[in-house]
């Protein structure tokens, strides 16, 4: 055996020094992580019902944090945010996550059970039952979305707080991780 062995495995030797290689390994993986976390991808837990059918509660999911630096957001997706300031938010520090239903420019009005966006009820196969509530048309202004649960009827969305700023967005649901079953995958 070569002493080179014997001296890096001395007992002389302090325990971090005897374990330098694993401690250098540690805190690199513990580096990628955050940054990969902190900039480009996120899970995330579905606390409550207000995106059922499509999220049920207690699905664990992946948020992309870095496309939405270089595109816009479609009508449809799925963002997680930081809601607005609002008396009708208790905490607006937790993160909602919602559908993006209209953008800057969009008239968008509740009545008859169904979504209308500039004039034209929208087809939403995701939506379970139809709406209990009406809301007057409003228009979304320059900056803002509007956010809404796919379970309408229970959702904490924009038809009661408003319009969500752009800046409050910290990405898009990407993937569905858990559980393992027909639903796992994209969103």
């Amino acid at each position: 055996m070569s002493t080179d062995k014997l001296d890096s495995q001395s007992p002389d030797k302090p325990w971090w020094k005897q374990q330098g290689e694993t401690i250098r390994i540690f805190a690199v993986a513990l580096a990628i992580a955050f940054l990969l976390r902190a900039f480009i991808v996120e899970p995330r837990f579905i606390p409550s019902g207000s995106m059922e059918p499509t999220l049920q509660i207690g699905d664990r999911i992946l948020v992309d944090k870095i496309s939405l630096k270089w595109q816009e957001p479609e009508r449809g997706d799925i963002l997680i945010f930081y809601p607005p300031r609002s008396p009708a938010i208790e905490d607006n520090s937790k993160a909602y996550i919602k559908r993006l239903v209209g953008v800057a420019g969009d008239r968008i009005a509740v009545e008859g059970g169904k979504v209308y966006r500039n004039g034209q009820a929208l087809e939403e196969k995701y939506i379970a039952e139809p709406i209990r509530y009406s809301m007057r048309s409003v228009t979304v202004p320059e900056g803002y979305y509007w956010m809404m649960g796919d379970n309408r009827n229970f959702s904490n969305d924009s038809h009661v707080w408003g319009f969500l700023p752009k800046q409050n967005v910290i990405g898009k649901a990407s993937l569905r991780f858990f559980p393992f079953d027909e639903r796992l995958g994209t969103i």
